[in-house]
């Protein structure tokens, strides 16, 4: 007999293979009710089999108005990105070392220089510092959206 995280985990696996773009939008709230859960059950799923080293970037919002977004990773992207995806969670990063994430990615072309000129601009201390107090944390959030996009537009392409 399956468990129900088991049943939790193949219940969302199989909507996201359903869905085209790999991304998944859900209420924590409307899941626990479908399976006569707690939410924290489901966030215990979420947080155990839907990790990025499973291919998976998990994203939510609790309270009413809250969410959960799931979004299923390309298999063939660079194991670098899923570390960096990881090592920036909840982390401070400089301009400098923003920088030399986006040279890279732009050396491994997955940015072209115009992407990469974008991106350096948006994280520019000149254009943050001004904005918020936490500038290196905003600035890791915005990296971390930008490596997470590039992934998903890989498994994008691969599933054309």
């Amino acid at each position: 007999m399956r468990t129900l995280a088991d049943q939790i985990e193949n219940y969302l696996k199989k909507l996201l293979s359903s869905n085209e773009t790999g991304i998944l939008e859900l209420r924590r709230a409307d899941l626990a009710e479908i399976f006569m859960c707690v939410p924290s059950q489901i966030s215990y799923v979420l947080e155990t089999r839907f990790t990025s080293d499973q291919g998976y970037h998990v994203e939510s919002r609790r309270g009413g108005g809250g969410y959960v977004r799931i979004i299923r990773l390309s298999t063939n992207q660079s194991e670098e990105l899923n570390k960096a995806i990881q090592s920036m969670s909840g982390q401070q990063v400089s301009q400098q070392a923003g920088y030399g994430l986006i040279d890279r990615l732009q050396e491994e072309k997955f940015l072209s220089k115009r992407e990469a000129i974008l991106v350096k601009s948006l994280i520019d201390n000149a254009v943050l510092k001004d904005c918020c107090k936490g500038a290196e944390l905003l600035r890791s959030h915005m990296l971390q959206m930008v490596l997470i996009n590039i992934l998903r537009q890989d498994f994008e392409e691969e599933g054309k």
